[in-house]
């Protein structure tokens, strides 16, 4: 009787154990992809007036978090919408100057020999995106085809001219859109990932040099690296 009792019980615990412990060889059908962002890239204006040229190489940044929905059975077409954030630099020739109030602009001459001219945008961004991968649950090293529209906020903005005599900030500028949206394309394997953005609307709203609107728009380009 007591052997009866002692392989009963035994019995009855290791069936419940078992029920406890998780299958970690069972594959996971609702997984889901790259979930956190990372960009470097490089800015460049496009439609600039006469006169107007960037100089330097100046990376941009920018992070975020995607919320990864797939909608067919073997999870590899994906909606994604998130929030991040970004800061875009510019070096270029424009002189932006700011006196009682009123904003200026006027073209830096070439030998003026200044050491510094940075327009700093910040943003807080919301991507949305289309997304096609050739993953699965066991393998994370796939081809990504991500498309989509990012639309963004101004929270800061910073215009930083130095010479040998003069420094000159402008912050808080009203002639810059609060808003800008554009489009972009994320393609690659695995780690590294090619990306690109076209901004749809001018970064300025209101600037004018030289009697002509400033209408220029952003077209960024490098690399984007995703993480689970």
């Amino acid at each position: 009787m007591r052997i009866l009792l002692i392989s009963f019980l035994s019995v009855t615990f290791f069936n419940a154990f078992s029920q406890v412990i998780p299958d970690f060889e069972a594959v996971d059908s609702l997984y889901r992809e790259d979930q956190f962002y990372i960009g470097i890239t490089y800015n460049t204006l496009l439609k600039r007036p006469s006169g107007i040229s960037q100089n330097k190489f100046t990376p941009s940044f920018s992070f975020g978090l995607l919320r990864d929905m797939p909608f067919n059975k073997n999870r590899t077409k994906s909606i994604a919408a998130g929030i991040g954030y970004s800061m875009n630099n510019y070096n270029q020739n424009i002189l932006i100057s700011e006196t009682n109030g009123t904003t200026s602009y006027n073209i830096i001459s070439t030998d003026s020999g200044f050491d510094k001219n940075k327009l700093t945008l910040h943003y807080l961004d919301i991507p949305v995106e289309y997304r096609w991968r050739t993953s699965t649950p066991e393998n994370h090293k796939f081809w990504r085809v991500y498309t989509g529209i990012k639309f963004s906020y101004l929270v800061y903005d910073r215009s930083k001219y130095v010479d040998s005599q003069v420094t000159n900030k402008v912050t808080g500028n009203s002639d810059l859109n609060k808003f800008q949206y554009g489009t972009y394309l994320s393609v690659g394997y695995n780690t590294v990932n090619f990306n690109v953005y076209y901004g749809l609307n001018p970064i300025f709203k209101s600037a004018v040099l030289n009697d002509n609107s400033i209408d220029v728009n952003t077209l960024n380009f490098g690399f984007m690296f995703y993480i689970l």
